[in-house]
This record gives C-alpha cells, sequence and structure tokens, in this order.
C-alpha cells in the first residue's frame, strides 16, 4: 500500500455504521457509501464494499437490483436511522447520522489529503493522462486530469455525486424528511443510476465511486 493511501485509510477510520461491530483501533477500511447514505467498510485487500451493499439491496438474489429492491433496502436504512420510531427523521437524527453512522462524509482532512496539489497527485478517480506538449517543447497537465474534483462528502464515496444522502431527500426543504420523501429519493437517484433505462442495475455497470477507482490505481501501481 502507498504512503498517500495508508494516510487515506487512516483519516477514514470512524464510528462504524449501525449494527456493525466496532473496528479495531488504526484499522484500514474502504468506504462505500449506498444512495440512501447507509455507509458500508472493508479492509484493504477485500472487495470494494459497494459489492456488500448490493448483496443487501438484491433480496432475491437474482444479480440485479430492481427499483422496489432499491426503495425497500432505502427504507431499511431509513428506519434505522428513525430512532423514534415516529416516520420521520428530524434534526437530532439526522445529526446523528453525520456524527455517529457515516462521519466520513464530513472527513475535511481526508478530502484535503486527496486534493493535495503535489507533482506526484492524480487526479481523484482517474489514471494519470499523459502531459501535453506546448510548442517550445516543454510539457503541461493535460486539462482534461482534472474531471472528478467537484466530488465532496458522500460523493467521494458513492455511485452519485449527492454531498448528504441522507438531508438530499429532503425534498420540500424544511430540515426533516418523511417517509414518502425517501421512497422519492430512492425512485430519482434509481432513474439516475439506470442509464440504460432497461429497470434494473447490475454491479458490473454501476459507476465506481471516486475513493474506489483512487484505491485500484494506487494498488495496480
Amino acid at each position: 500500500m502507498s504512503f498517500r493511501l495508508a494516510l487515506v485509510a487512516g483519516l477514514l477510520v470512524a464510528t462504524p455504521a449501525l449494527a456493525q461491530p466496532p473496528a479495531p483501533p488504526g484499522a484500514e477500511r474502504q468506504v462505500f457509501i449506498s444512495p440512501a447514505g447507509e455507509p458500508f467498510r472493508a479492509p484493504f485487500g477485500e472487495p470494494y464494499p459497494v459489492a456488500t451493499w448490493f448483496k443487501q439491496a438484491d433480496a432475491n438474489s437474482d444479480g440485479a437490483i430492481s427499483r422496489d429492491e432499491l426503495i425497500a433496502d432505502s427504507l431499511a436504512f431509513f428506519d434505522k436511522l428513525d430512532a423514534d420510531k415516529n416516520g420521520t427523521l428530524d434534526g437530532f437524527e439526522i445529526a446523528d447520522y453525520e456524527r455517529k453512522v457515516a462521519p466520513e462524509i464530513s472527513s475535511r482532512s481526508a478530502l484535503a489529503l486527496l486534493r493535495a496539489p503535489k507533482a506526484t497527485h492524480r487526479p481523484l478517480g482517474g489514471r494519470q493522462r499523459p502531459y501535453a506538449t506546448r510548442s517550445d517543447g516543454s510539457r503541461e497537465r493535460d486539462p482534461k486530469q482534472t474531471y472528478d474534483q467537484g466530488r465532496t462528502g458522500a460523493g467521494l464515496f458513492g455511485l452519485i455525486n449527492e454531498v448528504q444522502p441522507v438531508m438530499g431527500q429532503d425534498s420540500d426543504f424544511n430540515r426533516r424528511i418523511s417517509r414518502d420523501e425517501a421512497i422519492k429519493a430512492a425512485k430519482d437517484r434509481f432513474a439516475i443510476l439506470d442509464s440504460d433505462k432497461d429497470g434494473k442495475l447490475v454491479l458490473a455497470t454501476l459507476p465506481k465511486p471516486p475513493m474506489q477507482r483512487l484505491i485500484e490505481d494506487q494498488a495496480a501501481e
């Protein structure tokens, strides 16, 4: 594992998701944030935990996630966050999500490290592109290298560029999230991910989160 990736790993050690056992201090983990905002973690060397989420959401184990399955998976996580079981996520429950369940989405130090302007730094989410050659023979970086630089928060770890996927369900902007809003958000997110409009999501064709691509690129070096 490279030094930079090891630093990222250290920064991403955080409070485990609901119903998951605590990780040992200093454990190195990969992080995936589901479309609904649920975090999944796995040690380096194991498959990126998007596979764990996919297996969970694929309720009938047919190798694809339907819209109804994505909705059901989203509501199951909604119910985990709904501590008082009143059918609404309020400010306290959302704050607990950000602090205790998925603290990685607000990890400023991890984000700063990933964007550090070093000579060896590759653009987040992509392999190194060749330098462009100027007319005088000198070289400059290809400006196309800057893709994915707009990703922040959960967008670094998820399939969709959603900074805070739980608050992102608040369609009426009242700082509270109802089950109906969670269902609507799940439908919208399914539509985004179902790029070929065949009514199902297949793991092999889902977009890779920027963090997954970074890890894979580092491992290949």
